[in-house]
């Protein structure tokens, strides 16, 4: 198994090193390419050929893994007496963690008004071509065929339709489980599939650990196509809202998540540390998808999860755990879009966008991303959905930020869930050595 966090041969920097390097060495390039001026030059090309090359990589890595994993983790999470409570105390700090997050978005909202200091015109309105329901849920979890593929045709830059062909991860999960438990359930003629299942999985990870190696590499591209292609002149007018969400992002990142790290047990500074690589790659490449390999991978080697339950909580977390797109930016967003209009919110809609944020990610799930929850909320408090279109140009800027929150939120709920109940390995890096041999923290369930 690839160590994500051990120096790699040759005298080269550490990991970590590489990938500051490379981010560096990205904001360079983006910056030449935007003084180029064309935004087809070949410098833009390349970074982001380099980019989504490497997304389009982990992106078809995802389905076996988390098919493999979660299928022959079975066995060992089902040998654990406190398998269900796993379960059930994942889903809770998901729903903790939200209402944190959405009442700093709130409250961000609420104190800064963006919605009266935006210098962007009405007629940029918009309504959006994806709007979020609560029946997604439904559609989400309900495998449309074995594979979990779905089919999608969106409007090409050349104006003509173009056909996609990708994975509801959501429903890769459902169904992993459902042969999981079947596999078990079927004794020993289903031993040699769960042992096929295991040499399978053994293989993905192998050629999982040579993309890692790559991440130094598409983060120049990634990072650098931010720089040369996203919309920074829109902060302009949209400088306060997007202060705003990066205002909330960055209090629940580092103030929220470390206050509960610590009282959990667990040292903030070698959180971070460990879980970085998965960060930095949700921050450029903008997909909690893409990025969720890496985020398997920080979360077993870097914070010493066990397999038997990472394998089960990160593909779940990278569908429905949303912090970022799902709790903060909803929030301030809805309030934008109510100053921005003039629309009065009573206490009661504060209170609704709230639950929204706390139960919407699961509504979206099978169709994720910050829009499609952003029209949940705003059809459900019945606020204009053609405000979406106000804050478009700037999205790809927020979305970074987004996912990095996302991500962060995924590896920590894994890592404290893992902590309360008592299967973090006593000599994890990341516990706080004082706290370690403390009986009481040891044992709280």
């Amino acid at each position: 198994m690839v160590e994500v966090a051990s120096p790699p041969r040759f005298g080269l920097p550490s990991f970590g090193a590489q990938i500051l390097i490379a981010m560096v060495l990205g904001l360079a390039l983006g910056l030449a390419a935007r003084a180029i001026g064309d935004d087809g030059n070949w410098l833009s090309v390349s970074l982001a050929t380099i980019g989504s090359l490497f997304v389009q990589l982990l992106k078809a890595i995802v389905p076996p893994l988390v098919f493999t994993a979660i299928v022959a983790s079975i066995a060992n999470l089902a040998a654990l007496e406190s398998a269900g409570r796993l379960v059930y105390r994942t889903l809770l700090w998901f729903a903790i963690t939200a209402a944190i997050a959405v009442a700093i978005g709130l409250a961000i909202g609420l104190i800064l008004e963006p919605g009266r200091h935006a210098g962007v015109a009405a007629t940029a309105a918009e309504a959006p071509t994806t709007i979020g329901g609560w029946t997604d849920f439904l559609k989400g979890i309900v495998p449309a065929n074995f594979l979990g593929i779905e089919a999608a045709t969106r409007i090409g830059d050349d104006g003509r339709p173009v056909s996609t062909i990708g994975f509801n991860v959501l429903q890769i999960v459902i169904l992993s489980i459902v042969i999981g438990v079947a596999a078990l359930k079927s004794g020993e003629q289903g031993a040699a599939f769960l042992s096929f299942v295991q040499s399978a999985s053994a293989i993905v990870r192998r050629i999982l650990g040579w993309l890692i190696r790559l991440v130094p590499i598409a983060t120049v591209g990634l990072f650098g196509t931010a720089i040369a292609q996203y919309g920074w002149s829109a902060l302009a007018q949209l400088g306060w809202f997007a202060g705003a969400v990066y205002l909330g992002l960055g209090l629940v990142m580092l103030v929220v998540y470390p206050i509960l790290l610590r009282l959990n047990g667990i040292s903030p500074t070698r959180f971070f540390a460990a879980a970085w690589p998965a960060i930095q790659l949700g921050f450029v490449s903008r997909s909690s998808i893409g990025t969720l390999p890496m985020t398997e991978q920080v979360t077993t080697e870097g914070l010493k999860v066990p397999r038997a339950y990472a394998a089960f909580a990160m593909p779940l977390a990278a569908t429905t755990k949303m912090d970022g797109c799902a709790a903060v930016y909803p929030a301030i967003a809805a309030l934008f879009i109510a100053q921005f209009y003039g629309l009065p919110l009573d206490p009661s809609d504060y209170l609704l966008i709230m639950l929204v944020s706390v139960l919407g990610s699961a509504a979206t799930a099978g169709v994720t991303g910050a829009t499609v929850m952003l029209t949940l909320t705003l059809s459900t408090l019945g606020l204009p959905l053609e405000g979406v279109g106000l804050l478009l140009a700037i999205d790809p800027i927020l979305d970074m930020g987004r996912t990095a929150t996302n991500v962060t939120g995924q590896a920590l709920v894994a890592a404290i869930v893992a902590r309360r109940e008592g299967i973090l390995p006593a000599d994890a890096p990341i516990l706080i050595r004082p706290m370690a041999g403390s009986a009481a923290l040891a044992q709280t369930r």
